[in-house]
């Protein structure tokens, strides 16, 4: 019998794995990549008798490789909060999804698991941008106001070194990091023991100073939409600075684009909370475009396609906003 932990980069999918191998420790593949590296199931190779758990990767981006493991024998375990589309039924599968607004993948197995390491899913669900969610996770925990600001610090550090086009854009691959962290059953020691986790702070701090010192591209009274340069802190950070807009401005809709070096553009769009049309919605109507209610985006949008994208994501809040 073979193991493989098939996860999404960032952070939520970081801390999502953690809980599970703190409850049940083994001997794994890890099978991963970058934020938007989401196609990860076809880089699979289980058969019959293999354990395949996935985790905070959209079960609807990946749906022809779930069925071929499935049907090649695999049992898999399914954690995730995106857009799924129709679930599959069937008897080796056990899928645990959630596509509720304020729910994140580590917010799911921290249910799953009871609770039994909630300070993950904590770090999980603030690098995730979930903030609500988080600070009603940490309510049941013993932690002071420092404690808590050193979590959720933890956790939109994590998430910014997931965020790139490849490997040459980041500070530390995935994969590595998981194994820096797998080493900490307590995220505060991880904060406290490791010096990339403050390297990772000071470099997304740089990068999302230079995010903010740009102009807004495209503005409406309900929306407003930033480009960002062909360059690799634009590409690290589009992430982080989107959350930041909806923090900022959580009644409007925002759309950051980070130039890629092939003339396309790489897309974060963050929808009202709680209000009007759903950010994965407007995503999906573009190749490569997935994400969930309130956070989405586009991996690939060709310069074809730019100003359609610009005329939907204008229109898709302005009558739900206005009204």
């Amino acid at each position: 019998m073979r193991y493989y932990d098939v996860f999404n980069g960032d952070a939520d999918g970081l801390c999502a794995l953690q809980q599970l191998r703190l409850a049940d420790p083994i001997d794994s593949t890890l099978v991963t990549g970058l934020k938007r590296d989401i196609a990860l199931l076809q880089a699979v190779p289980a058969a019959g008798g293999d354990v395949v758990t996935v985790l905070d990767i959209s079960l609807d981006r990946n749906r022809d490789a779930l069925a071929a493991l499935l049907g090649r024998g695999a049992v898999v375990h399914y954690f995730d909060h995106h857009y799924a589309g129709d679930v599959p039924q069937h008897p080796q599968l056990l899928a645990v999804i959630d596509e509720s607004r304020a729910m994140c993948t580590s917010a799911l197995v921290d249910r799953y698991l009871g609770g039994r390491f909630r300070a993950w899913a904590v770090v999980g669900a603030f690098g995730d941008g979930q903030d609500d969610a988080a600070a009603a996770l940490a309510r049941t925990l013993p932690l002071d106001a420092t404690e808590l600001a050193q979590l959720r610090e933890l956790g939109v550090n994590l998430n910014y070194g997931a965020y790139g086009q490849s490997a040459a854009d980041v500070l530390v691959r995935p994969e590595d990091m998981f194994r820096i962290v797998s080493h900490y059953r307590d995220p505060l020691d991880l904060v406290r023991e490791e010096p990339i986790i403050g390297r990772l702070g000071a470099e997304r701090g740089a990068d999302l100073e230079r995010a903010l010192r740009g102009h807004v591209a495209r503005t409406t009274p309900q929306a407003d939409l930033w480009v960002l340069p062909d360059e690799a802190w634009a590409r690290r950070v589009i992430g982080t600075f989107a959350n930041r807009l909806a923090t900022d401005e959580p009644h409007r809709a925002h759309a950051v684009l980070a130039l890629r070096p092939d003339d396309a553009c790489l897309v974060s769009v963050r929808s009202p909370r709680g209000r009007g049309p759903r950010a994965v919605d407007l995503c999906r109507r573009f190749p490569t475009g997935g994400g969930r209610a309130v956070a989405a985006g586009i991996d690939r949008l060709p310069p074809e396609r730019l100003e359609e994208f610009v005329s939907a994501f204008e229109s898709a809040w302005s009558g739900a906003l206005a009204a």
